[in-house]
């Protein structure tokens, strides 16, 4: 599995507020099937690279079909295919490297 971190701003959308247009996302993303997590700066799905690319697209389209005429869409996308790695993997190990004493990459 892969990660993507998606963030799909509507530019001219009126106001500065996003929180009516990205829960107008989420609902695609549930729709989508594929696992997801909000966090403050966007959202990170949980898929192959071809269900991401694919929701990726359709994310951004949606904002498109809603009227607006320019939209900005930030995306990363870990694919690692060494291990099998899911939602949350990368913030417990932190976690988990956190507790062994002397950790501190660098100290």
């Amino acid at each position: 599995m892969a990660l993507l971190e998606i963030t799909v701003i509507p530019l001219g959308a009126g106001g500065s507020g996003l929180s009516a247009w990205v829960a107008g996302l989420e609902r695609l993303l549930d729709e989508s099937g594929l696992s997801f997590r909000l966090n403050d700066m966007g959202t990170t799905v949980e898929g192959s690279a071809d269900e991401l690319f694919a929701v990726a697209r359709k994310l951004h389209e949606h904002c498109f079909g809603a009227g607006v005429a320019r939209v900005y869409t930030v995306m990363k996308i870990d694919d690692r295919r060494d291990k099998a790695v899911s939602l949350g993997d990368k913030v417990a190990s932190v976690e988990r490297a956190r507790q062994k004493p002397g950790a501190g990459g660098g100290q």
